[in-house]
């Protein structure tokens, strides 16, 4: 075979380049980023320079303006003086800085510079000539061009330039985000508040809140397929205010709201639109809404309303125009837009009473959501959501007997407790948090932690120990011995004594009930006037629960057969400068006299019971009394063995199945 030549292999084809990695790409753009703000750098330190060296200049010509000063310096009267009688030798008339300088001689025939102002004018320097001629004065006239043309620079030319520069300076500072220069600029923009990312709070993260999850459905489910509502001819509530205490929850399930609807998030507080400067709120308003609506779907969240949404009308306590400049722009953006522009408008404010009535009417804020301090079936959801990542001893036997300790626990109060119990078991390095952590947790909460370093006299000890054994004593005897959980001398707080008290959970307390409640806060002070003698400072805070509770039987429940079924007191709340505090008052003095003396009556009552009851009692107080002094805490099955013994009486008669919830006594430390 004869040999043929190979065919020469093709040139391979260049090889395309690789897209860039996002990461190259991120990395470039940072490039470009940092190479813009050092060039902007670079602009603002030439700038700066440059205004300096200007101003520099500036000052240089200024000092060259300055007018001739030298020698001695005379008036026009004197000059003209020494002129007409000779003794002016030479004088030389400076046009641009209207002087005049020159050699005179004085009387004694020493020569003397001189120099002399005059005003500046054709006639008076005509005037002036004709004076020092005829004085046989060598007059010589300066016009001084170069001074002219430096003038002309300094007055006109210079300040125009540094204006350009300053400007300059300006725009590069805005340009590269000159902090407090842009923020000054963009003073009526209230910047971007959306909240948004991959990990949203949903109703999942929200427990005992059944009732608002139910109404905040509808509007998840319009933002998500607003379809539905439109067959149907249904419009959604255009804003919804969620009110109640503080802790409770709202913004919780605002933001859980949002993530369920998967929609963006615009959370301010009212108090970011309030300002000193006229007309900054109302901007802010508007920029929100604007911002709200180029997002949509969007939720709206205002927390704090009663900052920007107070009452209209200047009153006793004055009027702030800025506010209600901006409460205006808030209703009127509110009236501005539909529902159907896939915005939902959350409000939420502990003070709906102060409120102005045109955000609450039908139109703006439709909904109103009452979001309440949880019952004890509530308590338990929410304990058991924030004990999920806790290692917790026993779950299922210590959470319910926890919800049932914390009546009048927000979410927020169970969280911390929670919270503190955890810190315990860490403090005394255990494996698990048991009852013991929960227990102690709920009593740093309710009272504070205990104070073990405060020195307390045996005499201090003893009268403690009554005090808070008369509690118990008087509970017993009106049939709530099982529900007494604990006493304790062990100061916490600003209490030096404590009882633990499981009450009742109910939502109409009677009459008795009522009754029983100052009985046993009056027990107190019965028992160390019976054991001691007299009694001391430390029963403050019973005597204003106490006193509480009989004027609000007597003056807004009408329990008192004297004043009738009347209200004589109104809801006690903080006086709302211009609206409540010029209200007349609707209840006549004899009323008011009568209802004092009810109070006494109630109290003076109360007490006498309790009084007979601890005398009837005597050996268990005195039991309870010693305990407390030599263990400091009772508590469990020893307690209840001595109270079991007290005689039930009067009308707190046990109920078949009560439903626990704690209620403290304090033994108030003296002021």
């Amino acid at each position: 075979m004869s040999d043929q030549p190979k065919p020469k292999p093709k040139p391979a084809a260049p090889a395309k380049p690789a897209p860039p990695q996002p990461a190259d790409a991120k990395r470039k753009a940072g490039g470009g980023v940092v190479q813009r703000i050092r060039a902007v750098r670079r602009g603002v330190l030439v700038l700066t320079f440059s205004l300096l060296g200007l101003l520099l200049v500036y000052a240089g010509l200024l000092y060259a303006l300055r007018p001739a000063t030298s020698g001695e310096q005379l008036s026009l009267d004197r000059l003209i003086t020494a002129a007409q009688e000779g003794r002016v030798v030479r004088a030389r008339l400076l046009d641009q800085d209207a002087r005049i300088t020159g050699l005179l001689s004085k009387v004694d025939g020493s020569p003397q510079q001189f120099w002399t102002a005059y005003p500046h004018s054709d006639a008076t320097t005509g005037d002036i000539l004709k004076s020092l001629i005829n004085g046989t004065t060598h007059v010589t006239v300066d016009g001084q061009a170069g001074k002219a043309l430096v003038r002309f620079i300094a007055q006109f030319l210079m300040p125009l330039v540094i204006l350009a520069n300053l400007f300059a300076l300006l725009f590069f500072l805005v340009r590269g985000g000159g902090g407090g220069t842009q923020d000054f600029l963009k003073f009526g923009e209230i910047g971007d508040k959306k909240l948004e990312g991959s990990s949203r709070t949903t109703f999942a993260n929200v427990a005992a809140s059944e009732e608002p999850l139910t109404e905040l459905g509808e509007i998840r489910d319009y933002l998500a397929d607003p379809t539905a509502f439109q067959r149907m001819g249904a419009q959604p509530p255009k804003g919804i205010l969620l009110q109640g205490p503080p802790g409770c929850g709202k913004t919780l399930l605002a933001r859980a709201l949002a993530g369920e609807a998967k929609a963006n998030f615009f959370s301010i507080s009212g108090s970011e639109f309030v300002e000193s400067l006229v007309g900054v709120g109302a901007a802010r308003v508007r920029d929100l809404f604007k911002q709200a609506r180029e997002a949509t779907p969007a939720i709206l969240f205002i927390d704090e309303l009663d900052a920007v949404g107070r009452q209209r009308g200047a009153g006793l306590g004055g009027g702030h125009d800025e506010r209600e400049q901006t409460l205006n722009e808030l209703l009127v953006q509110m009236d501005g837009f539909s529902p159907s522009d896939g915005v939902a408008i959350l409000a939420a404010t502990n003070r709906v009473d102060i409120l102005d009535p045109a955000l609450l009417r039908r139109g703006r804020f439709d909904r109103h959501i009452v979001i309440d301090r949880p019952d004890l079936e509530g308590r338990l959801a929410i304990l058991r959501l924030h004990a999920k990542g806790k290692r917790l001893g026993d779950p299922d036997g210590d959470l319910p007997t926890i919800a049932r300790q914390t009546p009048g626990f927000t979410g927020a109060d169970l969280a911390s407790m929670l919270n503190e119990a955890a810190l315990l078991a860490v403090r005394e390095r255990s494996a698990s948090i048991i009852y013991a952590h929960l227990e102690e947790a709920v009593e740093r909460v309710v009272s504070g932690p205990k104070k073990r370093g405060m020195l307390m006299a045996p005499e201090d000890k003893q009268r403690i120990a009554y005090h808070e054994a008369g509690h118990a004593v008087v509970a017993a005897a009106m049939g709530k011995a099982a529900a007494i959980d604990k006493l304790s001398v062990i100061a916490r707080g600003r209490g030096i004594g404590h009882l633990a008290l499981l009450t009742d959970e109910r939502l109409l307390p009677t009459r008795d009930d009522m009754e029983v409640q100052i009985a046993i806060a009056m027990a107190g002070i019965a028992a160390e006037e019976l054991a001691l003698g007299q009694p001391s400072t430390g029963a403050e805070a019973d005597l204003e629960r106490a006193t509480n509770t009989a004027r609000d039987m007597a003056g807004r429940f009408g329990m008192s057969s004297r004043l009738g079924r009347v209200r004589v007191l109104h809801e006690q709340k903080e006086i709302f400068l211009g609206r409540d505090y010029l209200l007349t008052r609707d209840v006549s003095q004899p009323t008011l006299e009568h209802l004092d003396a009810e109070v006494r009556r109630i109290l003076d009552e109360q007490e006498g019971q309790a009084r007979s009851i601890l005398q009837a009692e005597r050996r268990v107080l005195d039991i309870v009394a010693s305990g407390l002094v030599t263990y400091e805490t009772l508590h469990g099955p020893a307690l209840a063995k001595v109270l079991g013994s007290v005689r039930v009486r009067g009308a707190g008669a046990p109920s078949p199945s009560p439903s626990p919830a704690r209620n403290s006594f304090h033994t108030d430390a003296p002021r």
